[in-house]
């Protein structure tokens, strides 16, 4: 029998081993249940996932768990933005005004890896090659097939709960709006994306500048590389999937594909002498938003993560978003709460703030692709520096309230970011530079519509 100290997780990606560390050390019996393979053991598999961007929220709930050191080889920093134009020209955007605000590139692979080691050792028993096959709401059973097909079932109650973390495609959700208990709305982006590798050069030198996440912004499709700690790239091309060339079913043949790298990309083309293998081996991926109503059954169920609320990646934070999931149950426990009401206040709580970078996510990138090639998005972002370093901790560009702040909700960082767009929009209009700008009045609008925030 299920005692009220146990929780059943479902997915062992890189959010359920977080959250299962975190609970265990609150003196919790965890076991963790994935259909997959135990990843540690196996080859990783090309052109899966894309790399991960790790900013301020995921390295809060990584501290909160005490597991930041046990990751921190695996971090390379990414300082800002390299732009690389089609005539091979680059300029370079710095995220932040701070040399301290800056994100970390982490191989998805690896980070998951760390995981699940620093959750087996915190005597989280995690069972590989099982597959959640069914739940019966009403009994509050889940049943899991492992390789031998044989089906075992686990009790689960509101004091002793079954936690999703089982992604985008969760077998969790599935059950729940099937059963009339949520609904769901997926919104498949139009574009896929397809990932390459940038290798190392000679002796593992970087061979394009190491601490940047470089775009190759192209209007409607952009192909992006993050560093890697052995010198190489994960390069990631982003298309519309079908359509006009160029698309993902316009690149059919060997002689188009090297053709369309060697016009858009010549200079990361030059790196990678097996890039029409590549393409042509790798697999492509599909991206999408997913939005669900309630994330808890009364039975003692709860969503979270992709499994709730899935995103785009572009703005480096699905998981660091999953993360935060984790350290708001992290938070809430210690603070008193008990299951029942954790499970019941979860959807309120969290639901305006992930529908938020949900957006912001779209928003990004149309910024990534299209926007930064225009100079007037330079100048924007020139003005919204000199505001804030004339109103540090009250005017915050929305960027770095997301990236670099764990402690201001991303619904307010959305708020915030619109009221101080407008703002530098409103003052740019019909110029071409900064000259004669009056300051004073921009000082004035600044302190009457942004309160102190940090």
């Amino acid at each position: 029998m299920t005692s009220p100290s146990s929780v059943t997780l479902v997915g062992g990606g890189c959010a359920g081993p977080l959250l299962a560390v975190m609970l265990a050390s609150r003196g919790l019996g965890v076991t963790l249940h994935e259909r997959r393979s135990d990843p540690r053991a196996g080859q990783a598999e090309a052109g899966r996932s894309i790399n991960l961007a790790l900013a301020a929220r995921g390295l809060h709930a990584l501290e909160r768990a005490g597991l930041r050191a046990d990751i921190e080889d695996l971090l390379v920093p990414m300082r800002g933005r390299l732009l690389h134009a089609p005539d091979g020209t680059t300029s370079f955007m710095p995220y932040g005004r701070t040399p301290d605000e800056f994100i970390w590139s982490i191989s998805r692979r690896d980070l998951n890896d760390r995981l699940l080691s620093a959750a087996e050792r915190c005597g989280v028993d995690i069972r590989f090659n099982d597959r959640c096959v069914g739940i019966d709401f009403s009994q509050g059973t889940v049943s899991f097939q492992g390789l031998d097909d044989r089906i075992t079932t686990t009790p689960f109650a509101p004091n002793a709960p079954l936690l999703a973390t089982d992604g985008a495609r969760s077998a969790i959700r599935s059950a729940m709006q099937s059963a009339g208990f949520t609904s769901v709305d997926e919104d498949v982006l139009s574009h896929a994306y397809k990932e390459l590798l940038l290798p190392a050069g000679a002796k593992g030198a970087y061979q394009i500048q190491k601490e940047a996440l470089h775009i190759w912004p192209r209007g409607n499709y952009m192909l992006i590389a993050l560093p890697n700690t052995d010198g190489s790239f994960t390069l990631t091309l982003f298309l519309e999937r079908t359509g006009a060339h160029p698309s993902f079913e316009s690149l059919a043949s060997e002689a188009v594909i090297q053709e369309f790298f060697n016009t858009q990309f010549a200079d990361a083309a030059a790196l990678i002498p097996d890039i029409v293998q590549q393409f042509l081996q790798n697999p492509t991926g599909h991206m999408s938003t997913v939005r669900t109503t309630q994330w808890s059954h009364q039975s003692g169920a709860l969503l979270l993560g992709d499994a709730a609320h899935a995103i785009v990646p572009f703005h480096g934070q699905g998981m660091n978003c999953a993360f935060e999931d984790c350290s708001v149950i992290g938070e809430q426990l210690a603070a008193g709460s008990d299951w029942p009401h954790l499970l019941e206040t979860f959807t309120a709580r969290r639901k305006p703030n992930t529908d938020a970078i949900a957006r912001m996510a779209i928003e990004n990138y149309e910024e990534m692709r299209n926007t930064v090639r225009d100079p007037a998005f330079f100048l924007q972002k020139q003005l919204s520096a000199i505001l804030e370093e004339r109103h540090p901790g009250r005017f915050i560009p929305r960027y770095s309230m997301v990236s670099f702040h764990a402690d201001i909700p991303y619904f307010e960082a959305e708020r915030r970011g619109a009221i101080q767009q407008d703002m530098v929009r409103q003052a740019l209009e019909g110029r071409s530079d900064l000259g004669a700008m009056d300051y004073r009045m921009l000082d004035e609008l600044v302190m009457t519509s942004l309160d102190m925030l940090v």
